[in-house]
This record gives structure tokens, sequence and C-alpha cells, in this order.
């Protein structure tokens, strides 16, 4: 009995080591203020309605139409949306994410103190998901701003905004990872958090427990549409440099230099000589690209751009678009399990519309390989035909015809590939290709350059 009671009061010590859980009245009664709703209508142009047949009154389905099909003419239809903000400026400037106000013909923004006012887009980024408005007030309460690099994995953090439309919904978490990278989302290192955010949020600002805004509430992670504890937060720097040229300038300038990159995995950097498995591996170069100028080849690894390290893949995009065009970088890379560094000159980035085209002019490989076939390492190959070679710009190349249980498709390799080079050798033949092959142990990784589409990547495959 006495080693229970003992029990329970070392559990109730405050001694214990046991922390209270922090108090965020004082902080959102100060900043809830800041935080405003947003509500966008839409109106697409006119649509018909459904109108009755011309019928004569003697008909026997007059009667019916008359009654059940009414003839009232065109409808115009309107939708509605609802999302969340934050003042930025006691001037009257707002941030919210982009796609709250993506073709909305009307925005209205509600104050915490029920005031409304009709809003202007200043402008947004799609790419960051950033969008500036204005409203015509002054003397408004503005949001102080906090530095997202001083942020801790496991702090505590709050989102105000409006779920559902329920208005100033407070909620609390902590943060559970920085520098996130999201499919499709190359420019924003999200902030990762557990603080529950729902539809409607979006926009809304996330503050540490100083009252600093450190990130703007962008997405979630769901399976049925609700919360399921994976919310994701646009850094307030990067938030801040695009609100700051769509101010200055109405536009977004991003640096680019024409490559396309993939992670290095293990296989990958044991293959090209590398300790671990770090920096971006360039899988092509684009013809006339401040890359290829520079002399940046298909199989480099890019370990630092501007003297900033490439941990992963998803941090030279990042570096890469921050850089202002024109602007002279050194790129560090390994070639041929040697380092060595090389200057350019960063271009701009092209608009998305103009990069789709592109892409859609690129085609598909198209027509049949001939008959003639080897069968290696689980897969069938054949000879690309030279009109394979001339459409996808390509001096030569192997085409996968079928993959089996085996090496090639425990790689990732599929039907319809071109496998271009190993090991950064070029492939000429299947003769070549078989000769090349058989020089590597059993056990060996090697790297095979294979395009896919209009798109080229690297494998690696494994000996057998």
């Amino acid at each position: 009995m006495f080693r229970k009671v003992m029990l329970l009061v070392l559990f109730l010590s405050p001694l214990h080591g046991y922390a209270q859980l922090p108090d965020f009245t004082e902080l959102v009664e100060k900043q809830g203020s800041t935080v405003v709703n947003i509500s966008t209508t839409q109106s697409p142009r006119a649509q018909a309605a459904p109108q009755s047949p011309q019928l004569r009154e003697d008909d026997p389905f007059y009667d019916f139409f008359r009654r059940f099909v009414p003839n009232p003419g065109p409808r115009e239809f309107q939708s509605n949306s609802l999302g969340s903000g934050f003042i930025i400026s006691t001037d009257g400037f707002v941030l919210t994410n982009a796609h709250v106000v993506e073709a909305a013909d009307e925005i209205t923004v509600k104050l915490n103190d029920k005031r409304e006012f009709k809003a202007k887009v200043i402008g947004s980024d799609r790419r960051t998901d950033i969008a500036l408005l204005k409203i015509e007030a002054a003397g408004l309460p503005s949001v102080r701003f906090g530095d997202p690099n001083k942020l801790k994995v496991g702090e505590w953090v709050i989102a105000i905004g409006s779920p559902f439309g329920f208005e100033n919904s407070v909620t609390a978490g902590i943060v559970s990872a920085k520098g996130r990278s999201l499919p499709q989302e190359n420019f924003v290192p999200f902030i990762q958090t557990d603080a529950a955010v729902n539809p409607g949020n979006s926009g809304g600002p996330l503050f540490n427990m100083r009252g600093e805004v450190i990130g703007i509430n962008s997405q979630i992670y769901s399976r049925t549409g609700g919360f399921m504890g994976l919310s994701f937060a646009i850094p307030i720097d990067v938030a801040n440099d695009i609100a700051g040229q769509l101010k200055s300038t109405g536009k977004i300038t991003r640096g680019r230099i024409g490559v396309v990159i993939q992670p290095v995995t293990k296989e990958l950097a044991e293959s090209f000589g590398l300790a671990k498995p770090v920096g971006a591996l360039v899988s092509s170069v684009e013809k006339g690209s401040p890359a290829e100028k520079a002399g940046i080849e298909a199989g480099d690894v890019i370990l630092k751009f501007d003297s900033k390290p490439v941990s992963s893949s998803e941090d030279l995009p990042r570096l890469v678009g921050a850089t202002k065009p024109g602007s002279k970088a050194v790129v560090q890379i390994m070639r041929n399990k040697a380092s060595k560094e090389v200057n350019l000159v960063v271009g701009e980035m092209p608009d998305e519309t103009r990069s789709a085209q592109r892409q859609q002019r690129r085609g598909q490989p198209g027509g049949k390989p001939p008959a003639e076939a080897v069968t290696r390492m689980g897969m069938t190959l054949s000879e690309s035909t030279p009109q394979q070679r001339e459409q996808l710009n390509v001096a030569g190349g192997v085409v996968v015809d079928e993959v089996t249980p085996g090496a090639a498709s425990r790689a990732g390799i599929r039907k319809g590939d071109i496998i271009l080079a190993i090991n950064n050798q070029d492939i000429k033949s299947l003769e070549q290709f078989g000769q090349l092959l058989g020089q590597f142990e059993k056990g060996k990784i090697v790297a095979l350059l294979v395009r896919r589409g209009a798109n080229a990547l690297y494998i690696p495959l494994r000996i057998e």
C-alpha cells in the first residue's frame, strides 16, 4: 500500500520534471485581430437551363413539359470559396494562398471586428502558392514576422483561420519536421506540423510562441478530406520574398540552369564513387542552357551551388530558383569520381505555359523496334530505330521491349525505356551493350541512363 501511494505522489509532484502545457491565451488575444477571413465569388458564363420542346397545346406531353420542365432561359451560376489570410502592413496588404483567390471575380476580406472590404489581387505565384492582396483601409493591426530558420522541431506553434467557415478558430500543435519536400512543389521547404488544419485554414498564419508568424498554412495530407495530423506551411521568409517581388514588379523572376535532376540513392552513390548519397544527379542537360555552356554533363553530381551545399536533389531547385537571373555562380560537381568546379551564368525560368508547350512538342518515342533482340538481366532488348533516334535527338541506345522478373524489374526498368548509357559510356548497339555488361563482376552496381518518354533518368542496376 505504501509503495503505491509513493508512486502516485512522484507522478503528481511538480518537482519530478513534468512541464505544464503552454498557455496560448495572450498570444491569441494580441494576434487574433491580424487574421482575416477571405471569401471569393466566381461567376462563370451563363449556362442554359433545360428547356421544354416546342409542342402544340393539344399534344399529350404538352402539359407534362409545361409543369415539370419550365423554360426560364439562361441562368447565371456562382461558386463561392472560403479561406484565410493575415494583414502584413497597417495600410491593408494581406497575404494568403494563391489557390484561395485563383479565378475569383470578387474577393471579400472580413476583419476580426466584422468590417468587410473588397480586395484587389496585387499578384500571385502558383509555384509557391502565395498571393498578395490589398484592401483600402488604414491603421490596421499587422503581424510580426519570425525567422523560420530558428524554428526547432518539437517547438509549439498555433494556427488561426476559418476551417469550414468557423472564423477565428485556433488550433495548436508542434513542428513535426522542417524543409519537407512535397510532390510537384520544388521551390518551398515546407514546415510540417501536427496543428489541426482543415479546408478554410488555407492562407492563414502559423505562429510561434513569441507571437511571430513563421509560416502560411497551405496544405494537408488527407485520405478523407479532413485533418489527419499532417499539415504543411510555407516558411514566411519564402512568402515575404514573393510578396516583395509582387508588390514592386507584379511578377516573379527565378533562376534556372537547364538541367533535369534526380535523387542520388545509396546504390547510385556507390556506382559514382560517392562516400554517401548526397547531391543532385544530372540525368539530362538542355541544349543551349547555362549548364551546357558551363560544361555540365549528364552523369555529373552537383554537390554545391554558389558555395551552398546540395545535400539532396530537393535543395537544388530552391537554390537556383532563389538566384537572380544573370548572376554568376560557381557549381561544384563530381565527375568520374573526381571533384571539380565550373562557372555559369544563371538564366531565367521560362513561363509555365511555354514549358508545357515545349514538353508537348518533344513527343514520345514511336515506331516498332526490329525483331532482333537479346535477353539480359531480365529484359528483352532491341536496337533503336533511326526514327526513334531522330525524334529523341539521341545518337544510339537500345530499347526495352519486355521486362521479366529479375534484376531489371527490381531496379524499376520498364517496357518502352531506351537505355542510352552504362556508367556514362554511350550505348551504340546491342552487341556493345552486351560487351559492357560482361565487364562488370556479379554484385556490382552500374548506373543506366534511361530515356523514358520526354525525360531522362539514371537507374541503378545490380549485375546478376
